[in-house]
C-alpha cells in the first residue's frame, strides 16, 4: 500500500506541486481577493524569519498588518525584520524568541502575549525534519514536538486571545505528503522500529490537518484551515531534503508561490466563506485523502491523538 500511495502521490506532485503546478492553477486566481487594507489587524507567524514564512510576513506587512514573527533564532529573526520592514515600508513588525520544540517555553510565551497583544490570526507555519531521531530536554521526539505538540500547545493558548476578535483565523501550514500517511496513535513518537524522519514529518502534517478539523468544530467563532504550499525551494527543503531538492530544483516553487494561498487563507474574504476545517492548494479545497489509499483514520484513532495531545498540554501549562 505505502507503494503505492508514494507513486500515486509523487505523479500527482509531479502535476501540480511544481512552479508549472501553481503557473497553471494561477490562471484562475482572483486578484481582487488580496486587495485588501489590513491595517489595524495583527498576525502571528511561526517560523517567520525564512522561507514561506518570511513571504508571507512580508506579503502581510504590505498590505498593513501588524506582524509577530515568531523565531528560534535572535540573529536570523531580526535580519528577517529588517528586510521586511526595508521591502514592505512598514514599522509594525515585531520578533518574539521562541522555541517551538519547548512546550514550557511556549505556554509561558502565550500567556504573556495575550497580556500585551491582541491577536487577528494565527499562522503555524513553524516546522522541522529532523532525518535522525533525536529527543527534546523534556524526552520529546523533536519532529513530533515541533510540528504537532508545539503547535497544539501554542493554538490551544492563544484560543482566547482570538476569540475575542472579529474575523478571527488559524492557517496551518501543513503538507500534501500527509496524504501518504494513515493516522498511527500506536507509536506517536517514532520509538519502534527504523527512524525515517520523512516519514514522521510527513505522519506530523496529517496530525496538523485532523487537529484542525477538531477545532474548526469546537471552535466555530474561529476560521479554521490547513493548507499545502506545493514544492517550493525553501532553505527548510534544501537542507533536510537534499536528495529532492537536486533532482527537482528546476521545477520547484518560489517562495511567494509557496506562501500565496496562506496569504489568502489569512487575509481574503473569499477564504472565510467557504467552511472551517478544509485543506487547501492553490486557493482551493481539495481531498485529505488519495483515492482508495486507505489512509482514513477511526474517530477512536483521532480522539486518542487529542487525549494525549490534551495530557500533555496539561503537563505543561503554567496551572499544572
Amino acid at each position: 500500500m505505502s507503494l503505492y500511495r508514494n507513486t500515486v502521490w509523487f505523479l500527482k506532485g509531479l502535476r501540480e506541486y511544481t512552479k508549472g503546478g501553481y503557473e497553471s492553477a494561477a490562471k484562475h486566481f482572483v486578484a481582487e481577493d488580496l486587495q485588501v487594507d489590513i491595517t489595524g489587524k495583527s498576525y502571528m507567524i511561526t517560523g517567520g524569519n525564512s522561507g514561506i514564512g518570511k513571504a508571507a510576513a512580508l506579503a502581510i506587512a504590505k498590505k498593513g498588518g501588524t506582524v509577530h514573527l515568531v523565531c528560534r533564532n535572535e540573529e536570523r529573526a531580526e535580519e528577517a525584520k529588517k528586510d521586511i520592514v526595508a521591502n514592505s515600508g512598514s514599522e509594525s513588525v515585531l520578533v518574539h524568541l521562541l522555541d517551538m520544540s519547548n512546550p514550557k517555553q511556549i505556554c509561558d510565551f502565550a500567556e504573556k502575549f495575550k497580556t500585551e497583544h491582541k491577536l487577528n490570526v494565527l499562522i503555524n507555519n513553524a516546522g522541522c525534519m529532523v532525518n535522525k531521531r533525536e529527543v527534546t530536554d523534556d524526552g520529546i521526539e523533536k519532529n513530533f514536538a515541533t510540528n504537532v505538540l508545539g503547535t497544539y500547545i501554542l493554538t490551544r493558548a492563544l484560543l482566547p486571545a482570538l476569540e475575542k476578535e472579529d474575523d478571527a483565523r488559524v492557517v496551518m501550514v501543513s503538507s500534501g505528503g500527509m496524504l501518504v500517511q494513515k493516522l498511527d496513535v500506536s507509536d506517536l513518537q517514532f520509538e519502534n522500529g527504523t527512524f525515517d524522519g520523512t516519514m514522521a514529518y510527513a505522519q506530523n502534517k496529517r496530525q496538523q490537518v485532523i487537529l484542525t478539523e477538531h477545532w474548526a468544530k469546537s471552535h466555530p467563532k474561529i476560521h479554521f484551515s490547513a493548507m499545502h504550499p506545493g514544492w517550493a525551494d525553501t532553505p527548510a527543503v534544501r537542507s533536510s531534503m537534499p536528495d529532492f531538492y537536486e533532482k527537482m530544483k528546476n521545477r520547484l516553487r518560489t517562495e511567494e508561490q509557496g506562501a500565496d494561498t496562506v496569504v489568502w487563507l489569512a487575509v481574503s474574504s473569499a477564504a472565510t466563506k467557504l467552511p472551517s476545517g478544509l485543506f487547501f492548494q492553490d486557493r482551493k479545497p481539495v481531498s485529505t485523502h488519495l483515492p482508495l489509499a486507505s489512509t482514513h483514520s477511526s474517530p477512536e484513532d483521532e480522539e486518542t491523538l487529542l487525549k494525549i495531545l490534551q495530557d500533555m498540554f496539561q503537563r505543561f501549562s503554567p496551572a499544572a
